[in-house]
């Protein structure tokens, strides 16, 4: 089973996967949305978690948000994500042993 993160999908397949086209996907890369890894050659591997973050960028521009709306949502998110994992493990540390 592939290792959770790792690029698989090539651009088309991954369009294809998020539903938009890959000029879109080029545009949001352009944008600061999204990193997808690359080939030694350049080309672009697109990782489940990619394509996560290309579904949310087309829930979000659905929503009506333009794609400043969409970076600055993605950001929020990002930090909410690491400040509750921050959260949990200052809970953690502060719990008297059993």
């Amino acid at each position: 089973m592939p290792a959770k993160g790792r690029a698989l999908y090539a651009i088309s397949v991954a369009a294809k996967l998020a539903g938009t086209g890959q000029q879109n996907i080029r545009l949001y890369e352009t944008r600061g949305l999204l990193t997808p890894s690359r080939t030694s050659g350049g080309t672009r591997q697109y990782s489940d978690a990619d394509i996560a973050v290309l579904l949310r960028i087309g829930e979000l521009l659905e929503q009506g948000l333009n794609l400043a709306g969409v970076a600055k949502v993605l950001e929020l998110e990002e930090a909410n994500v690491k400040l509750h994992l921050a959260l949990k493990r200052a809970r953690a540390r502060a719990r008297p042993p059993a």
